[in-house]
Formats: C-alpha cells, structure tokens, sequence
C-alpha cells in the first residue's frame, strides 16, 4: 500500500486492524459478503442490547479475507456502529466509511469496500432470527459488487431499483436474489412481462412459506447454483455471462435488463 493512494487513517486501520475476531451467543447475529472474482469476503458480527426498547449494537467485530483496503473498512465500519441502534447501522453506507477513513481509490470502493453491506446483512439476519419469520442459512446471498459491466451499463440496461415498471414490459429481465425484496420485485415484474429470471447462487431459495409458495405458482424461472460474472452489450445491455457453479461452465444468456437490489 502506498501513502500516495491511501490517507494515513486507512493505513492505520489496515496495520492496526481494530475489533478482529468473532462474536457467539443468541444476542449475535452475523453478515457474510463478498465475491470470489474479486477475492474480497467478509464477515461482520454484531452483538446487541435492548436499551429502553431500542436494539442498540454493543460490540461489532469481522474476519476479512481481502486486500488492505477491505481490512481497513471493516475495521472502520465495526469501530462507527458500536452503540448505534440498529436502524442507525443500516444507514451507514459504503461512502461514510470512505470519509471516515479520509477517502479511498476509486477503484477499491466497489470490491473492496464490502464491510457496510456485511453490517446490513447481519441487521437483516438479527431481526429475522427474533421475528421468527425465516431461518435463514449462512449461504444467503448479497449483491455482488464486482461483476463487470454492472457500472458501465448503469440505467442502460442494468438497475438497481424500477420507478416506472412498465419499462420493463416484454423484456427478458434476470433479477438477482438478494433477498426477499428481489424476489418481490421478480414477482411484480411478472405483471408486464413472461419473460423474468431469478438467478441465485445458491442451491435452495431462501425464503418465507408464503412467498416461496408464490413463487412456485409464479412464471419466474428460478437459476440456482449460478453466479452472474458480466454484462455485456454495445450501448445498452444485450447479453449476461453466468457460470453453472454445479457443472463450472460458463455461458451466455440473452436479455435485456438486469435488476440488482443491493
């Protein structure tokens, strides 16, 4: 690492990594993100205290497999959310991170600067754990940040939220699972168009009973066991690489828009 890339804080925080490790007990839940391409994965715990009511996070720590800029921001993410309620963690983003570490590389903010998704995951999985809604495995997926093409083709094909759904009408739509919501989205989709595809790395999708059922009963093609690695196109988007993480071979599939709910 350089210091002409890197403010001093980030170096500080990478050669001084605070709060490493893990936290176990049923007050502790734990977000796990990141993308093998990239090769930046990360794990943040989080131990919380009802305080008058409020779930309050006490003690936050993670374990990064990564470069010196995805040890940092997990050090920094776990040092910011100590004390915040749960609704303050999730919104923290990856930019407050960055200024709190006086900036990063462009380049390090959308592989290696993970550590807020992982928070949010771990706030995810807390809340579905004491509302009982779903027993959710450690496997559930996030977004990934690394999949080429997904900035260059941003609003020209690639989406990240849908204002108006009738754009989408007759168009071959892949919607990434990262949760519920996408799957929501996915079903919703269905009103304007035959033509949609969830695409899951996972081998079962994780979901609620009555959701799962809508699904079954949907005309959503379900992929599992597949990972987006790009898209691809002139102007706007025409095609997606994919790889068969059952068979590991990669193919091409044809569409015309791709929806990923980070």
């Amino acid at each position: 690492m350089k210091s002409t890339q890197y403010s001093e804080k980030t170096l500080d925080h990478f050669r001084n990594p605070r709060n490493v490790g893990v936290l176990e007990g049923e007050d502790v839940a734990v977000g796990r993100v990141g993308n093998p391409t990239c090769g930046d994965l990360m794990e943040v715990f989080i131990k919380v205290k009802r305080v008058d009511g409020i779930d309050i996070i006490e003690d936050a720590k993670f374990r990064t497999f990564g470069c010196g800029s995805a040890i940092a921001t997990s050090s920094m993410t776990t040092e910011m959310v100590k004390g915040m309620s749960l609704d303050e963690a999730l919104e923290v983003t990856r930019d407050d991170v960055a200024t709190e570490l006086d900036g990063l590389p462009p380049i390090k903010m959308h592989c290696s600067n993970l550590a807020a998704d992982a928070l949010h995951e771990a706030i995810k999985n807390y809340r579905s754990a004491v509302e009982k809604e779903v027993e959710l495995p450690e496997d559930v997926p996030s977004a990934p940040s690394c999949i080429v093409g997904r900035e260059e083709f941003l609003d020209r094909g690639v989406y990240h939220s849908i204002m108006d759904i009738d754009e989408f009408e007759d168009k071959r739509t892949l919607v990434l699972h990262t949760g519920d919501e996408s799957i929501d989205m996915a079903l919703e989709l269905t009103s304007v168009t035959g033509r949609v595809i969830l695409l899951s790395p996972a081998e079962i999708i994780h979901t609620t009973e009555e959701l799962g059922e809508e699904l079954a009963n949907s005309s959503v093609k379900v992929l599992t066991e597949s990972r987006l690695l790009e898209v691809r196109g002139e102007f706007e988007v025409e095609r997606v690489l994919i790889k068969n993480l059952d068979e590991d071979e990669d193919y091409e599939l044809h569409v015309d828009a791709v929806v990923i709910i980070d």
